[in-house]
């Protein structure tokens, strides 16, 4: 069989018919065109996070034929995900999402780059997920990590996305740094505790995460190609409402006290690095990051562990039971604590088996 050579879109052409490709139905499109994608193809997407939102649009941007994409998350496919996850099946419980979701997305379009990254996106490692990006895409849970996004998109120049879901309606603001008003010119500050609903309480209807992924991906093709031209540093937050058929535009202004995009602070990147401890959105568990970069031997770990209860040893993790206490715990130290939403018992749980 003679090779067949792809041309400068990563597509394979046919002799025949030039427009029978796997972007022909893209590559007609004025918006789009054959540069359009050749800027596609030399394009590096960064997707903080794997679930319902970033599920779909990491979906969107594989089959688009974005040249790099990075998946980064820190979950493990749970059974109450695939009401709404579009990637992962009931084959791929517990097991991390970001590697699920590399194996079906490298099926569906072999030209793209993937990469897949098993990490809780903190202060440690953050800057460096993100380095080399043309594109962040906003497929998080919760705040704190969209003002870290924030920070090092508006430091680096990097055009992001925020894009969020609960409930029956979720929203989607395209952020470039120095056009438009950044994460903090919409939202200051952290609310306080209670303050803001959440999957555990809201829920989320599972048709609301596409429509939401598909205008974040729509703003990323129009900034990949050059296309995306905020006007007088205002932008706009896309809000729909898919149960009462609502779609709203609001506008966005660059507040002129903003601490970050105004005045340079870049409060949550250069937070003090420390143990942090969190609750999982959706999940009776606790996470705990360590205070210092580390590497865990899981097969020294697998060992002791193995005299006390039921180990499970993993290419990412490894995964220990004993009664009616389960933590999985990754190679840099990281670990969920299951069944739980104490926080202090999850540490006396962490300290009592990996004994950091």
């Amino acid at each position: 069989m003679i090779p067949t050579e792809k041309d400068d879109t990563g597509s394979v052409p046919d002799s025949r018919n030039p427009t029978k490709n796997r972007y022909c139905r893209q590559i007609i499109l004025p918006e789009i065109g054959t540069e359009g994608q050749k800027k596609f193809k030399e394009s590096r997407a960064v997707i903080v996070g794997l679930g319902a939102t970033g599920s779909s649009v990491a979906n969107s941007l594989v089959r688009a034929g974005i040249g790099q994409v990075v998946l980064i998350d820190r979950d493990l496919v749970e059974l109450h995900n695939l009401q709404r996850q579009i990637l992962y099946s009931e084959e791929d419980l517990n097991r991390p999402k970001a590697v699920a979701a590399a194996e079906i997305l490298q099926k569906i379009n072999s030209s793209v780059e993937i990469e897949a990254q098993v990490k809780d996106f903190n202060i440690s490692n953050a800057e460096k997920l993100l380095e080399g990006a043309d594109v962040v895409m906003d497929g998080t849970d919760n705040l704190q990590t969209r003002f870290l996004i924030n920070d090092i998109c508006v430091k680096n120049s990097i055009p992001w996305i925020y894009a969020g879901v609960v409930g029956t309606g979720g929203m989607v603001m395209p952020i470039i740094p120095g056009k438009t008003p950044c994460f903090r010119c919409l939202v200051p500050s952290l609310p306080g505790p209670g303050l803001l609903q959440t999957c555990d309480i809201a829920g989320v209807l599972n048709t609301v995460p596409p429509l939401i992924a598909s205008i974040e991906c729509t703003f990323a093709y129009q900034i990949l190609t050059g296309q995306f031209d905020p006007k007088d540093e205002i932008s706009y937050m896309i809000h729909i409402d898919g149960w009462r058929n609502t779609f709203d535009r609001v506008a966005v202004g660059r507040r002129p006290d903003c601490p970050c995009c105004v005045h340079g602070q870049m409060d949550f990147l250069d937070a003090v690095s420390r143990e942090m401890i969190t609750s999982l959105c959706g999940r009776d568990a606790i996470q705990i990051i360590p205070s210092s970069p580390m590497e865990i031997t899981l097969e020294d770990l697998e060992l002791r562990l193995s005299r006390l209860g039921e180990v499970r040893l993993h290419p990412y993790m490894l995964t220990f039971r004993s009664g009616t206490e389960e933590i999985s715990v990754f190679r840099d130290g990281r670990a969920i604590i299951k069944g739980t939403r104490d926080e202090a018992m999850a540490r006396s749980v962490y300290a009592r088996y990996i004994g950091l």
